[in-house]
């Protein structure tokens, strides 16, 4: 073992291998399982953010609109209780991969995008939802010289679409944020920022109680088919006859066998910080308090937490048969690779940063990175999801679209491409689990040893996998 690699274990000792965001708040009690049989206008599968956005929206867009949630666990017990939680204005997963997708809808979905953060505000502020927003922006950082390029194309990208960005020199950046290894940065700086996740989900889940939404938690779904007037779901305790179904299952694609077709359930790793001292703050700077990502081929991203802890993510990981919570990310030894790089982005802090919390999560991996419609039961149940990031805010957005489908509302959303087709097939177990494997270990390495790892790479993205966005 290395000495960078003990020193890595050392700092995870006394780690708890568990989500900050939900460890931090103090414990509530489950709404009770569902134990009797139903029947509904709407049944919202999933108590994420997606899941209670559709049930929120449903509820405000027809308050006599009778919607059931039911969640297999606890609200928010996947990835949307795990994620950095940088806000975005991008629906899309970025401009850049707006451009790559969508390249005649760019415009309308980044005017979409700020749409939908200015309402997603407006929800935070009518339901009194105090989840610690900080409107820092988001900033794009280059690794060396290297990465330069991007920021420039990034730059361009975002006053071509009406945001509000500058270009850093590294000068610039290192004025922003002190790490040697950034060069240069491209900063959006409205309608972006950072946001404690834990405490939106408990706040969207007390909206739509509020709104009359009928919400179970540990009700997993079991089976569901189709009926004359909609949709028969069966759960352990009872069964819900619904008129439409809308599924926010993400990563677990959880509703129909075929979901998974499209959908793979990547793992992303992340680690928490104890406090930093002011005295550590300021070998820092940061203090506009942006939610940044880098350059990287296995891109890191790091935020700022509201008592100033460092979120510090990346590596991902993929475990055979869609795995969404194996027992080998409740060790140290995944996130060591983490650590060393951090400790090179912040040399400064090296020697003196433990690590309170570690965890990693599913997301929705697809071959266009955002959210997309799967349609079953001649339409009366859909599946939207495949947010891979910024699901935080996109999901919003995603769901208000989502359920326009499903109640065959004529919204010119629905009219564009993104809504009218649907992400390339992935190829099943065992060659998924074979080719992520190879793929992570090309991630890995490739900065540092190139070689057969760039033609790799090279092929997978032409396969429709952008995955160093």
């Amino acid at each position: 073992m290395t000495d960078s690699s003990r020193q890595a274990l050392q700092a995870l000792a006394n780690t708890r291998f568990t989500t900050y965001w939900l460890d931090s708040l103090d414990a509530v009690d489950d709404e009770a399982a569902l134990d009797r049989d139903t029947s509904c206008d709407l049944l919202v599968v999933g108590g994420g953010f997606c899941g209670l956005w559709s049930a929120i929206q449903a509820k405000e867009q027809n308050p006599n609109r009778d919607v059931v949630l039911i969640e297999a666990r606890s609200v928010a017990n996947g990835a949307s209780g795990r994620p950095a939680a940088i806000m975005s204005t991008s629906v899309m997963h970025g401009i850049d991969n707006t451009e790559r997708i969508f390249p005649d809808d760019v415009r309308e979905l980044e005017r979409l995008g700020q749409e939908n953060m200015d309402a997603f505000k407006q929800t935070i502020e009518r339901y009194q939802i105090d989840c610690d927003i900080e409107w820092g922006g988001e900033m794009k950082v280059s690794i060396g010289d290297q990465g330069l390029d991007s920021i420039d194309e990034e730059h361009e990208l975002y006053l071509k679409y009406g945001h509000d960005a500058v270009k850093l020199d590294k000068a610039g950046v290192q004025a922003e944020i002190k790490s040697p290894i950034f060069h240069g940065g491209t900063w959006s700086r409205q309608r972006s920022g950072t946001v404690h996740p834990g405490k939106l989900v408990r706040g969207l889940k007390r909206a739509a109680l509020e709104l009359g939404v009928r919400l179970f938690e540990n009700t997993p779904l079991l089976v569901n088919r189709k009926i004359p007037t909609g949709v028969l779901a069966e759960t352990p305790g009872a069964i819900i006859t619904a008129k439409k179904v809308l599924l926010a299952t993400n990563a677990w694609a959880a509703g129909h066998r075929h979901i998974s077709r499209r959908v793979a359930a990547i793992r992303d790793r992340i680690l928490v910080t104890e406090p930093l001292t002011g005295e550590q703050m300021e070998k820092l700077g940061w203090q506009n308090r942006q939610g940044i990502y880098d350059t990287r081929t296995q891109l890191n991203y790091m935020r700022l937490t509201a008592d100033n802890r460092i979120l510090f993510g990346g590596r991902l990981a993929y475990f055979f048969g869609n795995n969404t919570d194996p027992d080998h990310d409740r060790t140290p030894q995944p996130y060591i690779r983490l650590v060393q790089s951090f400790y090179r982005t912040f040399p400064q802090l090296a020697e003196e940063i433990r690590f309170s919390h570690a965890w990693s999560g599913p997301i929705g991996l697809t071959t266009r990175m955002a959210v997309h419609y799967q349609k079953y039961h001649d339409g009366d149940m859909v599946f939207a999801g495949g947010y891979s990031g910024f699901g935080v805010t996109a999901s919003r957005f995603g769901a208000r679209v989502g359920l326009a489908i499903l109640d065959g509302v004529d919204i010119p959303e629905t009219r564009m491409q993104f809504a009218l087709t649907v992400p390339d097939y992935i190829p099943p177990e065992p060659f998924r689990w074979i080719g992520a494997q190879i793929t992570m270990y090309a991630l890995d390495t490739l900065d540092e040893k190139g070689g057969w790892r760039k033609p790799w790479i090279w092929m997978v993205q032409k396969m429709g996998f952008p995955i160093t966005l």
